[in-house]
């Protein structure tokens, strides 16, 4: 470290710069889940106001109640869509806690909803009975929006994403798989992909995301300071998968804090 007063050394202007751009990119994925959510809100809203209207010209109670239920379905809908957005635009503690994967990969698919309809994307959900996971949610998130996010863009003629779910009890770990069938990565680019600032992507796509390559960095950055693993098996013109594997959490786990190196500063990843 440079002594106080001193000019900051390249290697710290470097790490600087590494924060600035995941910060930038941070900002760049929530613009792009604002953008699409608006839509599914104004969705929201519309079934809201007209099972409202329809409450209002029926006066027998069947028919309220049926609006009543309606209304409150799509307030909580609605509700989810917005709290999902904050609480990726909200810098929270990095701490790891129980977490419900099932319900933490239901949400982030909800912000995705729009996006991979848009595209043609069916989801597959393949999940075993699994417990609880020690992790940050809001983290393991950010990875998830990256990876399915890179899932879309490798089918741009539309196609299928599988989510797999499974408990390796004997490691004491839980296995998530995202695999899509798109385009694979090439044998001589896949060693490198976890390397800051190498892409696989040529320029913005269709929807105008592009790629600086410094997602699947942080991506493992996040995964490995949860004390897990990540793994990509991928096939030119077959598809590509990657498996997370993360701690299960202890019968009364304690919050452990997330340690990141400095190129992380738990920042979302947004491109491959």
């Amino acid at each position: 470290m440079s002594g106080s007063g001193s000019s900051p050394t390249l290697q710290e202007q470097v790490e600087m710069l590494k924060q600035q751009l995941a910060q930038a990119q941070k900002l760049t994925a929530l613009g792009d889940l604002v953008s699409t959510t608006t839509h599914e809100f104004n969705n929201v809203l519309m079934t809201i106001i007209n099972y409202a209207k329809i409450g209002l010209r029926h006066k027998d109670d069947a028919n309220r109640d049926k609006c009543f239920e309606k209304i409150l379905s799509a307030g909580n809908r609605a509700a989810k869509i917005t709290n999902g957005i904050l609480g990726i635009a909200r810098n929270r503690s990095a701490g790891q806690e129980p977490t419900d994967l099932t319900q933490l990969i239901d949400d982030t698919l909800l912000l995705l909803e729009r996006e991979l309809n848009k595209y043609r994307i069916a989801v597959e959900r393949r999940f075993q009975p699994i417990p609880p996971a020690n992790v940050n949610g809001n983290q393991i998130q950010q990875v998830l929006l990256n990876l399915l996010i890179n899932a879309r863009q490798a089918m741009p003629s539309g196609g299928r994403v599988t989510i797999k779910l499974l408990h390796d009890a004997a490691g004491g770990m839980i296995d998530l798989v995202i695999r899509d069938y798109g385009c694979g990565i090439p044998p001589e680019k896949l060693p490198h992909i976890f390397e800051p600032f190498f892409t696989t992507k040529k320029g913005p796509d269709a929807s105008g995301k592009g790629g600086t390559g410094l997602g699947l960095s942080l991506c493992r950055d996040i995964i490995e300071a949860h004390h897990g693993r990540i793994r990509v098996d991928s096939t030119p013109g077959k598809g590509t998968a990657f498996t997370l594997k993360l701690p299960v959490a202890a019968a009364q786990p304690r919050a452990v804090p997330v340690i990141f190196p400095q190129t992380a500063a738990s920042q979302p990843p947004v491109a491959r």
